[in-house]
């Protein structure tokens, strides 16, 4: 590589093929084919100091693969149709050459043919080297084929979804059955890849599936609500691979395929009555897959993820994520709103009566927002048809009605005279409900500031006497002043003059 940057070196200095052959010892038609590559490729000797030996040989040595005879001429023709062979499932390069020898006996080997259909496909196909770096992406994919448990009870045959992950760098891997696709299942899935990983990657890589993303979209697709959630939670990033390009998620599919030779296969001869069961033993196969040292490697997934990637994973936080639903809501003008599943009331600030606000409610907490600022969070409680309240979401005329409660009328009552307590009570304990009587209570616990607590207490142990317990009582005896006479019956109220009242002379 130094001698082909030296040649090039003097050819952008000017100097003829003959002087640089001489020079480099190069030989002419050599010199001439390189010089050809690099006016071909429009570089520049800028361009070529900075490109690694690597990138250099890449361009200069690797000459393009021409058939230079008719057997290489027939295999090449054939290789148009044995690319779309190998898009159909369970087709291989093997079977293929098995194929293409049984029609051409004096044929290519198959390690010529392996070799020859790379370069071809390199030429008419080529692909972007992507380098993995540390602690920076997991792809998640869903396996094709499922795996089965049986019920022991009724032996019926349910199929499983089979979940798998690896981390780019490392390619550590991690598969799990799970029940269903849906978000739930697959959000915990994507979860407990984490925890097994022991870290967080800068970024999930996950397929098109609509537990991920809700619309697909070559610039910004829209991804799945609560799938981004959980990346928040995460402090992670979701970036769905391209729609219809595998190639954004070959790492997977490769390790999709591996699973089906090293877990499903370790499997086949098993019948597993549960879930748990299940991943139980994939978890067994799986370390064995982490643990078998790569091809022409002397290290394994493991090794080199403990080498290279768990030191660059995030850390894990302290809390796990809890998936969260939404419901939507208008706040009533009591200034709380109803979770409908719960049919549980909730508070917010009054300012937001009559609002439509959404509602994220997890198995512990529900939050509340309004164009996307959330405005209220509360603990989750199970209780239907009963009221959460933050008295500072209140406006001060009703914090004091969130604060009535039977023990505050009493003892208000109390300070007043033992009569009016007792009379507060029988009210209260005449209701059903002991709301039902707190306006009764503040109406007739009120008069004590318009007509005295002396008045307030005899009115009181008047209707005690009457055994009537409720505010209208009361309000009658202080409006005709019979508070003010006793029971004797000397001082008991004359009646009326009227000419349709018999009087008492009339029954002597």
């Amino acid at each position: 590589m130094s001698k082909i940057r030296h040649l090039l070196r003097l050819h952008a200095q000017g100097r003829s093929k003959l002087q640089i052959a001489a020079q480099t010892g190069v030989a002419r038609n050599t010199l001439k084919k390189y010089l050809q590559i690099f006016e071909q490729n429009r570089l520049t000797i800028q361009a070529v100091n900075e490109l690694s030996d690597k990138e250099l040989e890449d361009i200069f040595i690797k000459d393009e693969v021409r058939p230079v005879s008719d057997k290489l001429k027939t295999l090449f023709d054939l290789f148009p149709l044995y690319s779309k062979e190998l898009k159909r499932k369970g087709v291989t390069r093997q079977l293929l050459w098995e194929e293409y020898k049984k029609t051409h006996p004096d044929g290519l080997g198959l390690s010529q043919f392996k070799k020859y259909y790379n370069q071809w496909k390199a030429q008419t196909n080529p692909v972007m080297h992507m380098e993995h770096k540390a602690g920076d992406k997991m792809f998640v994919d869903f396996a094709g084929d499922k795996l089965q448990i049986v019920d022991p009870a009724s032996g019926e045959v349910k199929e499983t979804e089979v979940f798998v992950a690896i981390l780019g760098a490392s390619q550590l891997t991690y598969v799990e059955a799970l029940m269903s696709q849906q978000k739930e299942d697959f959000i915990a899935a994507c979860e407990r890849a984490m925890i097994f990983f022991g870290g967080v990657p800068a970024a999930i890589v996950p397929d098109n599936l609509k537990s991920a993303v809700v619309k697909s979209s070559k610039y910004e697709p829209t991804l799945n609500e609560s799938f981004a959630d959980f990346a928040e939670h995460y402090s992670t990033s979701i970036l769905p691979a391209r729609a219809y390009r595998p190639r954004d998620k070959s790492l997977v599919e490769n390790a999709v395929r591996l699973t089906y030779t090293r877990i499903y296969a370790r499997l086949r001869a098993q019948n597993f009555t549960s879930l748990e069961a299940l991943n139980a033993s994939i978890l067994i196969a799986l370390e064995m897959h982490n643990s078998v040292p790569l091809k022409g490697r002397n290290y394994s997934r493991r090794d080199q993820f403990n080498d290279i990637e768990k030191s660059a994973l995030a850390p894990l936080p302290a809390l796990r994520y809890e998936l969260k639903k939404q419901f939507f809501a208008t706040v009533m003008k009591n200034g709380h709103v109803s979770l409908g599943p719960d049919k549980h009331y909730y508070s917010v600030p009054y300012r937001f009566i009559g609002k439509k606000i959404k509602i994220l409610y997890s198995r512990h907490s529900v939050e509340i927002f309004y164009n996307y600022e959330r405005i209220a969070l509360h603990s989750r409680v199970m209780q239907p048809y009963a009221y959460t309240t933050q008295k500072d979401h209140l406006a001060s005329a009703h914090r004091f009605v969130s604060e009535w409660t039977p023990e505050k009328f009493i003892q208000w009552a109390a300070s007043i005279h033992d009569d009016v307590k007792s009379y507060i009570t029988e009210i209260l304990n005449g209701k059903q409900h002991p709301e039902q009587a707190y306006k009764s209570c503040i109406g007739i616990l009120s008069f004590s500031r318009k007509v005295g607590n002396d008045r307030l207490i005899r009115a009181c142990q008047r209707a005690l006497s009457y055994g009537l317990y409720n505010y209208k009582t009361i309000q009658n005896i202080l409006e005709k002043g019979m508070d003010k006479y006793q029971d004797d019956e000397s001082e008991q109220l004359q009646m009326p003059l009227h000419e349709n009242i018999r009087g008492k002379k009339y029954y002597q």
